[in-house]
């Protein structure tokens, strides 16, 4: 099999989501090709090598400065002598410096962007620079930049190959661009839960404070450092994800704060299996259900009632519990909270279900347990191993 055909065949694969075979196969064979018998075997490693070691520096962009190394691999790849990405702003990056094929980039470039398909590039007979053929790497039907490859003579396969590879770097772009599209997603939630804890919650602490400062000023002191410490974890910029050991630290002030304000209503028990203190979860994602425990399930209670905050070891999971015993829900209003995105009570509970969901999926659960006059029991379970659902969740920094 020729290995133009064989590279064509595999670019196409890549484009149509294959990238974590190629990623796997990369890694696998990375210092060992031994493995691969005949030439059209080696042949496609090596494809979805050059494939995997491009595909991090598209991410960015076409325009990206780590285009260059991206262009280095897809030059091996393509098996030419030249290879450039061209952004629609008409920058050429090249692989290696070649200042003397810019104009020539260009020029492809141009005639791609007018028709819209691959075009060929013959130069004169008395030209030294070689012949070119360039493909559109199309994002969402528009030319976000040419790719264009450097061969003398051009052949049909060169021309083949290049249209897959260009079609492929559209596929690593809008991978990115999804990439950056979650990141905002999950900035959006944040924003929402720091809303919802900042007005309701923000005013009942500081009237109970100001209800201290007369009658036990240091009482009302140790209150504004738990305010203070409270505040500044929720609306900390350090990342979307903590240790249990820090949300509960910040939950702890939290119920200072709850508790100056409820008196004896406010019963809190703690059962903490201390080898979960280190697991890795979503920021503010225990918090918002202590909250709805106490704000929708004892606040409308006379008499108050107990609030249960509890963590287990549970194999390859920690699981996590949070239970009042307050007015409940009906199961069916719960249900059609879960599902739908209106507005108003318990939108905490939404929040977070749908975040666990977002990072973890199969691997995590969140389940709710209510009914009216029964209180409300949220357990949920997060993976003790994060680096094999999501490799963002390593970086969980610390709040101190």
């Amino acid at each position: 099999m020729d290995d133009s055909v064989v590279v064509a065949a595999v670019a196409g694969l890549v484009a149509g989501g294959a990238l974590s075979l190629a990623l796997f196969l990369a890694r696998r064979f990375a210092r060992d090709t031994s493995g691969l018998g005949g030439d059209a075997e080696q042949a496609a490693y090596r494809a979805l090598h050059q494939a995997s070691l491009a595909a991090p520096h598209l991410r960015e962009g076409v325009a990206s400065d780590r285009v260059p190394r991206a262009a280095q691999h897809l030059r091996t790849l393509l098996g030419s002598s030249a290879a450039a990405i061209v952004s629609d702003e008409g920058g050429v990056i090249f692989d290696t410096r070649a200042p003397h094929l810019e104009e020539s980039a260009r020029q492809v470039a141009e005639r791609v962007r007018s028709t819209g398909r691959p075009q060929v590039f013959r130069q004169g007979r008395h030209s030294d620079a070689p012949d070119a053929v360039g493909a559109p790497i199309l994002v969402d039907g528009t030319t976000i930049g040419v790719l264009v490859a450097f061969s003398s003579p051009v052949r049909g396969a060169l021309v083949r190959v290049v249209r897959e590879a260009a079609d492929w770097c559209a596929a690593q772009v809008e991978l990115g661009e999804l990439d950056t599209s979650r990141s905002a997603l999950a900035e959006a939630e944040l924003r929402s839960l720091r809303a919802q804890i900042s007005p309701h919650f923000i005013y009942n602490a500081l009237t109970a404070i100001a209800s201290f400062v007369h009658v036990d000023p240091d009482r009302a002191r140790e209150l504004v450092l738990d305010f203070a410490d409270f505040t500044r974890y929720s609306f900390r910029r350090q990342g979307e994800f903590t240790t249990l050991a820090d949300e509960l630290e910040s939950i702890r002030s939290y119920l200072e704060l709850e508790r100056a304000r409820f008196g004896d209503r406010l019963n809190v028990t703690l059962q903490i299996a201390p080898e979960t203190l280190s697991t890795v979860i979503p920021f503010l994602s225990v918090q918002p259900l202590v909250e709805n425990g106490i704000r929708h399930g004892l606040e409308p209670v006379e008499a108050g009632g107990t609030l249960r905050i509890a963590s287990y070891d549970a194999g390859a999971h920690t699981e996590i519990v949070v239970e009042d015993d307050g007015v409940g829900m009906d199961p069916e209003t719960l249900r059609s909270l879960l599902t739908t995105e209106s507005k108003g009570a318990h939108v905490g509970l939404r929040n977070v279900d749908a975040r666990l969901r977002q990072v973890y999926g199969e691997a995590g659960s969140f389940h709710v347990e209510t009914n009216i006059g029964a209180g409300t029991l949220v357990r949920m379970r997060v993976p003790k191993s994060q680096s094999e659902h999501n490799p963002d969740l390593l970086r969980a920094e610390s709040t101190t």
